[in-house]
């Protein structure tokens, strides 16, 4: 197979009593480190594992690296590895862990796995569920980053880790990023992706409402902070911070101004719309100068 992306076309997915996803559509191209933002409940969660073929679609297609992901092919599988927030650490060493599972990943780097479990501070021979949640989290993080999968599932990675330990991963997932591999992030903990995750892709209510690279946010939107809290038509965001307001407006002036994560994510939910026509395609949408 050549694909090496993913392609979500049309896509619907519901539990007994709950319609989560009707008609979603996503592609995802490798060489991306994607952020995927959302509420609690908005799917981000269901959404991986439809990805990685722990759930099924009701309807429309799902292609990963040229695999239908709910046939679970041998070779989609070796080429996947999903780290969700609630895990399993079995009763052994990590050594133990990695004679039994290294095998199904053929471009598995043992070099590598000892070099980040080095840099985790994870030594000693104790096993793995005598280790804090923190230090099993920066175990799977060691074995799904040396595994040099095509496609890497993260769910909530930065839970549980201290802030020494936040800063070694950030620093081990920007290396960890080739051109054949696309690293997936589902966070709620924004501040600590920042600068990492890019694009950015915000689910709500059933749907992708923004996927962008951060260069068109920089392009599209005007960020500053202002003494006294603004008002029009104009304003797309406004918060109240310490020494002001943080105020997101169009960007109508060409200079470039930085929006962290958190100020992006309350400007697209609350400006939907707006926000869709404001990053819409050249010739699909018409935007007044002051919207």
């Amino acid at each position: 197979m050549q694909d090496t992306g993913i392609e979500i076309k049309n896509l619907s997915f519901g539990y007994t009593k709950e319609r989560l996803f009707t008609n979603l559509d996503l592609t995802l191209e490798s060489g991306n480190i994607y952020g995927l933002l959302g509420k609690n409940g908005a799917g981000k969660t269901s959404l991986l594992k439809l990805i990685c073929g722990l759930r099924f679609p009701e309807a429309g297609s799902c292609s990963v690296l040229g695999w239908e992901p709910q046939d679970r092919p041998a070779a989609l599988l070796e080429d996947i590895y999903f780290i969700p927030e609630e895990f399993y650490a079995p009763a052994i060493s990590a050594e133990l862990y990695q004679q039994i599972y290294a095998p199904f990943y053929p471009r598995f780097s043992p070099e590598a796995f000892r070099e980040y479990l080095r840099e985790f501070d994870l030594r000693g021979a104790k096993k793995l569920s005598e280790f804090s949640y923190g230090q099993k989290k920066k175990f799977l993080l060691a074995f799904g980053l040396a595994t040099r999968c095509r496609l890497l599932l993260l769910d909530e990675p930065t839970n549980g880790l201290d802030i020494p330990s936040k800063s070694q991963f950030r620093k081990l997932l920007a290396r960890a990023g080739e051109k054949d591999r696309i690293i997936l992030i589902s966070t709620h903990q924004v501040r600590d992706m920042e600068n990492l995750i890019d694009p950015i892709i915000i689910l709500d209510e059933g749907a992708i409402i923004f996927q962008q690279p951060m260069y068109e946010v920089t392009r599209c939107l005007h960020v500053e902070l202002e003494q006294l809290q603004p008002s029009g038509e104009g304003v797309l965001y406004t918060d109240k911070t310490l020494g002001g307001y943080v105020v997101v407006r169009k960007n109508i002036s060409g200079e470039e101004t930085q929006a962290d994560l958190e100020t992006l994510f309350n400007t697209v939910i609350a400006n939907r719309d707006r926000i869709g026509e404001l990053f819409a395609p050249a010739g699909t949408a018409t935007v007044k100068e002051d919207a």
